[in-house]
Formats: structure tokens, C-alpha cells, sequence
């Protein structure tokens, strides 16, 4: 169950807070009993770990008293009411005044503990939401440019550190979309350039016929069309950086070219004698295995070797799963200052969707959804209306969401399959027939076998009446 939560319990008769108390400890829940709505608020803080179980009738401060004044200390706090059957209107009310949930008496305890689990989950988001805005307000200088908590981020942190005042030639390792210009961008404003100019280059995206006039730059009648000179962005880049994205690219005649202007940093323009010294930097980026394209004759070995002294690797999206979250904030505040949006509420049911997915995209995939969420173009399918229809049962819309739940979670723990149901508060057994059920992938570890005990769980049934 969701450790260090509690669940407070206010009602005006005696009988009914002990049952309830009772039959969610059973259920693995951490009951606090109150008899007076007012001693239950000074409880309260924004901070508040936890959810609040009020019936609606009772003497002094009623349940919908209690709703609006607990909102008023957090709008986000859960709150499930207890009805009797003519207070239904009233709980409808509630229900739009914001009440979490209501449940009509007399129920089994198991109902009430299963809506509290829920509950406590998105209240769970909830928080860290917060502490994710909280820690992007607080970064500067390479935590604002490479964002991230998980140890391959920290330790790429660490290596650009160490690497951006060093001056020397990188080459930087990376699947498509995985921030490797980011990377060589930090490289280049964390050091002793970041004055000069940053010339980026896709040695993919340029003709072939004109990749080398764009480097090098040329004279008046170089070639025909050639009208007047024209700066390379190599020599434009003078004093400063060179970012050479998918370098694997190249044409082999100008690799040949490249490596030259590497070893003596010097160039000569097309149509022209004259060698003009160079003070910058290289950076390469690729997304293949360069090693094995030079063994293949698919690219120059001695350019790899002289590009290959120091490497940096960036790991992929869905290796760093934890980070998603706190990405996801910093690119949607990236994405509102670009289009001058409000962010929308970043609701938990948005956080379970993004820590479901495998990101195949990596980060440039995220930073599309984050643009496509602040131009209000993207909700999770739980907010869509895809779970939520009205149409649609309660079973089904339920069962949508405890799959959004799960598959969330199995992300977060990588896959780890005690891990989550550890935390989810399942069974072994239970968390398998519901991966089957859902059509999940359960990612397991090497550690897991196959089911094939019956688990044992005491299932609370106390009936409130």
C-alpha cells in the first residue's frame, strides 16, 4: 500500500468510525479516527499525504462544510463521502463542489478501501507534481540545460562538467531525438567559448553538391554561380564551436577534407590558395555504431579515431523513466514561453500516461507532446473522455483506469515485477492476472517465475450500515 499515507475518518457516531478504522487497517490502509471535523482540519496542510473519509450528516460542521474547507486549504485534496440513500442529491453536489467520490451506505469496507487506493494514488502524483515544479524553479547551468534526477543523467551531468572548459574535440553518442545537441550545447555555453559563435551543421540535411561550399566557404568564380565570396561556417565559427550532427553522413571525399581542417585547424575557401587559421572546436554527433561503419568502409577510420578521444554517451529516454516527469514539466515551460500558452493542470492522470509510454522518440518525441499539451491538442485518454464517457459502465471507465495505474507503475519500477506489486499493494498472483487482462507487458526481471502458488490476502468485508 502507499506507504506513510493516512486516511482521516470523521463521523459524529462512534460505532461507525470503528468499523470504518477497522476494516481499512485490514485492507493495509492507516486509519485516523476523528470525532470533530475541526480537530480533522488542523490536521491539513498542502504538504498532506493521505485522504479524507466524512460522512454528510453531523451536528455542528456537516460533510459538505467540511468538503469546502479542506479544498480551501488544498483544491486537490481527496475527499469521499459517505451518504445515506436521501443524501444522494446532496453527494451530487458535493460531487461538483469537488468532492473525490461518494458511496451510499450500507457498503462492504472493500469498496470504500478500493476508492481510497485510487484516491491516494493520484493524491501521490499530485505531490510529486509539486516538488517536480519546486526543483525546475531552483535549476540553473546545467541542470537547467540537461534536466534530470536518474543516475545516467547525473553522471552525463558529471562528464559535461568535467569536459566544457577541456577544450578538446568530442564525439557524442546517441540515438535519434536523444539530445545530442542539447549535450554539445552545454559543451560549448558551460566553457570558455561560450562568447563565440555555436554553428550547428546536419551533415545529413545538406545536398551533397554544396555541403563543402557551406563548410569551407568560397571565393567570386569558384564555381559557376559563385558570384561573390562567401564565408564558410567553419570560418564563421572562428574563436567558438562546430557541432557536426549525424557526421556518420558525411560524403568519404569530404571526411577526407574534414580531417585535415582537424589536424592543422585551418581551412582554404574554394577557389583560393590561401589557408586561413582556425581556433575552434569540434563536436560530432552520431546515432550509429562509428567503429563498425569505418570497419565496413562506410566511413573514414582515421576521422573516427581522431573524432573518438573523448566520448559521451546519452542514454535513451526510456532507460531514465523517472525522469519523464520532471522533463515533461521543463519542455511544456519551454513550449509556453514559445507560444505564449498557460500550461494546463498537469493532473496525475497526465503524469500515468507519460510514465506508461516507452518514448521510441526519446526526448524530441516528449518535447512534441509537451507543445501538443500546452496548445491544448493532447489529454491522456482518461481525461478525453475515453475512460470517463458517460456512456460508457463504471466497470469499464474503472477498469481503464486501474490499467493506466498499472502500466504507469510498471514503468516507474522498470519492470521489476515485485517491486510493483509491492507498491501497488497487490498480490503476485493478482498482479499477473491483471497484466494478462489488460494486455500489459509485465517487462519482468530474471528474478520472477512464473506463477503458479495461490496467494493468500485477507479481504476486509465489514459492512457500514
Amino acid at each position: 500500500m502507499a506507504e506513510g499515507a493516512r486516511i482521516l475518518i470523521v463521523d459524529d457516531e462512534e460505532d461507525i468510525r470503528r468499523s470504518l478504522a477497522q476494516g481499512l487497517e485490514l485492507a493495509g490502509l492507516t486509519p485516523v479516527v476523528f470525532n470533530d471535523p475541526a480537530d480533522l482540519l488542523n490536521s491539513l496542510s498542502r504538504d498532506f499525504y493521505g485522504a479524507i473519509v466524512s460522512d454528510i450528516r453531523m451536528e455542528g460542521m456537516d460533510g459538505l462544510d467540511l468538503l469546502r474547507a479542506a479544498l480551501e486549504i488544498d483544491p486537490a485534496l481527496p475527499v469521499v463521502l459517505i451518504t445515506g440513500h436521501g443524501d444522494v442529491p446532496i453527494a451530487v453536489e458535493a460531487m461538483r463542489a469537488g468532492a473525490y467520490d461518494f458511496i451510499e451506505k450500507p457498503f462492504p469496507t472493500k469498496v470504500l478501501s478500493s476508492v481510497l487506493v485510487h484516491a491516494l494514488e493520484k493524491r501521490r502524483l499530485t505531490l510529486e507534481n509539486r516538488v517536480l515544479r519546486s526543483v525546475l524553479s531552483d535549476e540553473t547551468g546545467l541542470d537547467g540545460k540537461i534536466v534530470g534526477r536518474s543516475p545516467l543523467i547525473e553522471t552525463l551531468r558529471r562528464e559535461v562538467a568535467a569536459l566544457a572548459d577541456a577544450d578538446v574535440d568530442v564525439l557524442i553518442l546517441g540515438e535519434t531525438g536523444s539530445g545530442k545537441e542539447v549535450v554539445a550545447r552545454a559543451l560549448h555555453t558551460e566553457g570558455g567559448r561560450a562568447e563565440r559563435p555555436f554553428v550547428a551543421i546536419n551533415c545529413g540535411a545538406l545536398p551533397a553538391e554544396i555541403i563543402e561550399s557551406e563548410l569551407f566557404g568560397h571565393e567570386a568564380g569558384a564555381f559557376t554561380g559563385a558570384q561573390r565570396q562567401r564565408i564558410g561556417k567553419l570560418e564563421y565559427a572562428n574563436g567558438g564551436t562546430v557541432f557536426l550532427d549525424e557526421i556518420e553522413s558525411m560524403p568519404l571525399d569530404l571526411q577526407v577534407k574534414l580531417l585535415r581542417v582537424i589536424e592543422d585547424r585551418a581551412i582554404e575557401r574554394l577557389g583560393s590558395n590561401k589557408l586561413i587559421p582556425l581556433d575552434i572546436r569540434f563536436v560530432a554527433a552520431t546515432k550509429v555504431d562509428l567503429e563498425r561503419a569505418s570497419q565496413d568502409g562506410r566511413f573514414r577510420e582515421d576521422l573516427y579515431y581522431r573524432l573518438g578521444v573523448v566520448t559521451v554517451s546519452i542514454p535513451p529516454l526510456r532507460a531514465r523513466m523517472d525522469d519523464v516527469p520532471l522533463l515533461f514539466h521543463h519542455l511544456a515551460r519551454e513550449a509556453r514561453a514559445r507560444y505564449r500558452r498557460e500550461i494546463p493542470d498537469m493532473t496525475p492522470d497526465v503524469m500515468a500516461e507519460l510514465s506508461s509510454q516507452s518514448w521510441p522518440g526519446n526526448v524530441r518525441e516528449l518535447r512534441n507532446m509537451a507543445d501538443r499539451f500546452v496548445l491544448g491538442l493532447w489529454r491522456p485518454a482518461s481525461e478525453s473522455g475515453h475512460n470517463d464517457d458517460p456512456e460508457r459502465p463504471l466497470a469499464d471507465r474503472v477498469a481503464g483506469y486501474e490499467r493506466s495505474l498499472i502500466a504507469a507503475e510498471l514503468a516507474r519500477q522498470n519492470g521489476v515485477m515485485k517491486a510493483t506489486y509491492e507498491t501497488l499493494g497487490l498480490s503476485r498472483k493478482a498482479l499477473y492476472e491483471k497484466i494478462r487482462k489488460y494486455g500489459l507487458s509485465d517487462g519482468a526481471d530474471a528474478g520472477e517465475t512464473d506463477v503458479s502458488e495461490a496467494t493468500h490476502s485477507i479481504d476486509a468485508d465489514v459492512t457500514v450500515k
